[in-house]
């Protein structure tokens, strides 16, 4: 499985997006400057010029016509995606960390961090389908929990917003009225900072990523602890194989506290884990710097991974990715099967 080094950003990556067809790859990065290549050989599209901060996170519509980003510049901003035009600009009064398309494109969920004195916050801003009758106005705010609230999606049917950050616990609020509905177990649920959150294919179940070098899996409804995931590093980014059993995990220790340019001595590798098993099932190396972002594309047969060195790295599986037998191995290592882990 020999990568495509894609080289179109000059700081650390921060957020990938494929889009529904999965044939573009949207990434941001500390450099300002969001990118957008075509997914299958790494050609570098274009970027979207307009930020004049870090560019935090990404989403684009599911016709493929719309990309929102969010930014350290206190700006969410709206673009086209064939022209690069800039459609609208949200201001803030502090950093903005997340958005997310609702399902329709109607809505976009937005979370700004605390600043100045400012809490963090969950707002909820209607799309208008003509960019000229765009209005600033939120029509749901939530003063967020302590902290910064690092990743916030839609729940099922948009009916809920799903957040987590800072403070480890991972909420679930009604987006009619901004009730807090539930909250994870501090017992069973993270006990550092969540900094990633990657939703299944069909939006039933959701990953976490957190300093606590764990990834966990929950129930998008009940927000159930479903699985657990540990390694050895803090994850950064993490994802969900829309086509098997596999989740992804990446991350790594801080560049600052490597004393060596070995790749191996960070842990700078994307571990893959069959979702039920919770067993390790392989890992691809080659990011100089830990993996800050990770994403599947739609189709399942490739990722992506977005390092602290600058790079996007392409991955295309070979076909015996596909062959993958994990239970042979989880077995031999005294692993037990269970009734409920082949219940879909």
């Amino acid at each position: 499985m020999r990568p495509i080094l894609m080289k179109g950003h000059e700081r650390p990556l921060t957020f990938l997006k494929y889009n529904r067809e999965g044939d573009l790859l949207f990434s941001c990065a500390k450099d300002h400057n969001p990118t957008v290549w075509f997914a299958d050989n790494g050609e570098r599209l274009g970027t979207y010029r307009g930020h004049n901060g870090a560019v935090w996170c990404c989403d684009v519509s599911r016709d493929s016509t719309r990309l929102i980003t969010g930014s350290a510049d206190q700006t969410v901003k709206l673009w086209n995606v064939q022209t690069g035009a800039q459609l609208y600009s949200f201001n803030f009064d502090s950093p903005a960390r997340s958005v997310d398309f609702s399902v329709g494109d109607k809505l976009v969920l937005i979370t700004t961090d605390p600043f100045m004195g400012l809490p963090s916050t969950i707002q909820v801003k209607q799309i208008a389908r003509d960019p000229n009758e765009q209005s600033s106005e939120s029509v749901l705010t939530i003063k967020g929990p302590q902290g910064r609230i690092n990743r916030a999606t839609w729940g099922p049917l948009n009916k809920t917003i799903i957040s987590a950050g800072e403070d480890a616990v991972v909420r679930v609020w009604d987006t009619e009225t901004g009730q807090l509905l539930k909250e994870s177990d501090k017992e069973t649920g993270h006990q550092k900072t969540v900094t990633s959150l990657s939703k299944s294919a069909d939006g039933s179940h959701f990953l976490t990523g957190s300093l606590d070098k764990s990834a966990k899996l929950w129930d998008a409804r009940t927000l159930t602890l479903i699985k657990t995931y540990v390694t050895e590093r803090p994850v950064n980014a993490c994802a969900i194989s829309p086509l098997l059993d596999h989740v992804v995990i990446g991350g790594g220790q801080e560049a600052v506290h490597v004393t060596t340019t070995d790749r191996r001595a960070g842990k700078f590798e994307a571990k893959f884990f069959h979702k039920i098993l919770q067993e390790e099932i392989g890992g691809v190396k080659g990011h100089f710097g830990p993996i800050n972002a990770l994403a599947f594309n739609p189709d399942g047969r490739s990722f992506s991974s977005g390092g602290e060195d600058g790079y996007v790295r392409l991955h295309h599986f070979d076909p015996d990715y596909f062959n993958i037998d994990p239970i042979p191995v989880f077995l031999a290592r005294g692993g037990t099967l269970k009734n409920e882990d082949f219940v879909a």
